[in-house]
């Protein structure tokens, strides 16, 4: 199975370590979807935008884990989406993102050079 992450379990950030036994897959970016920082984490819902994000094959017991990290609290909800390396899961934000930043570009490895809206 695979996994699309965009925030905080992408390389090199604060949850990678989250991602130690799964495989890279590549790079994508998924149309529809606009990303917003809820502090020292991102959420996507629904929207007119893309995110840029890392696709990784996993298994079973790392999806129940990241799983157990996300959707605890209902705070996401695991969505199937299609990507270049075959469906894959997505953690879309379930909660408000009224007076949240939006990140325009769509990547949070760049939302420190955005200006403040």
């Amino acid at each position: 199975m695979r996994i699309i992450v965009y925030g905080s379990l992408r390389r090199k950030q604060g949850n990678s370590h989250w991602m130690t036994n799964a495989q890279w897959l590549g790079d994508h970016q998924i149309e529809g979807f606009e990303l917003y920082s809820l502090g020292h984490y991102p959420g996507v819902i629904e929207g007119n935008g893309a995110v840029h994000c890392e696709v990784y094959r996993i298994d079973a017991s790392t999806l129940a884990e990241l799983d157990a990290l996300r959707t605890k609290g209902g705070e996401y909800k695991r969505y199937l989406t299609q990507t270049p390396f075959g469906s894959a899961w997505l953690y879309v934000y379930q909660r408000s993102v009224a007076g949240r930043q939006r990140i325009m570009s769509g990547d949070w490895l760049k939302r420190d050079e955005e200006p403040e809206a």
